[in-house]
């Protein structure tokens, strides 16, 4: 199977509306194990709107979004596990965020897939731009067997 097809496929399983959509793209996936995701603030995005007028930035929370937004495209592209219905963000720890995204950025996202139990999956995440890391985080998604 042609790799960028895998990659599209696994993208296009996001539960995410494009509004909502935290990876323009993937750059690199190992189906069940890791993936790298870019994500480009354009400017447009409602939620710059008011954070912060005359000098918008992606707010951290949505960094920690975006971050599990591909843990959840890793986890749900593992070929030893039926897809989990319902996977959603269960819990945030240690999350540092270290630094912001302005418009015109891209934000590159790292996630692993740690553990899985059950309907459980561990994430680790790191956000950064260029080499500056802006998150770090574990995070757990949670969903249905």
């Amino acid at each position: 199977m042609n790799p960028d097809h895998s990659m599209e496929r696994a993208l296009a399983r996001l539960p995410h509306g494009q509004a909502f959509r935290f990876i323009d793209r993937l750059v690199a996936l190992v189906p069940g194990v890791s993936g790298v995701g870019e994500f480009t603030l354009k400017g447009h995005e409602p939620f710059l709107e008011g954070h912060f007028p005359g000098n918008p930035i992606m707010p951290g929370v949505l960094l920690i979004e975006a971050a599990a937004q591909l843990g959840g495209v890793v986890a749900q592209s593992d070929p030893d596990h039926v897809p989990l219905k319902g996977l959603k963000l269960g819990a945030v720890r240690n999350a540092k965020i270290l630094g912001t995204a302005q418009v015109g950025e891209v934000i590159r996202l790292e996630a692993r897939v740690e553990a899985r139990l059950g309907a459980l999956v561990e994430v680790s995440a790191i956000v950064k731009r260029e080499a500056e890391v802006l998150l770090r985080c574990a995070l757990t998604l949670a969903g249905r067997e």
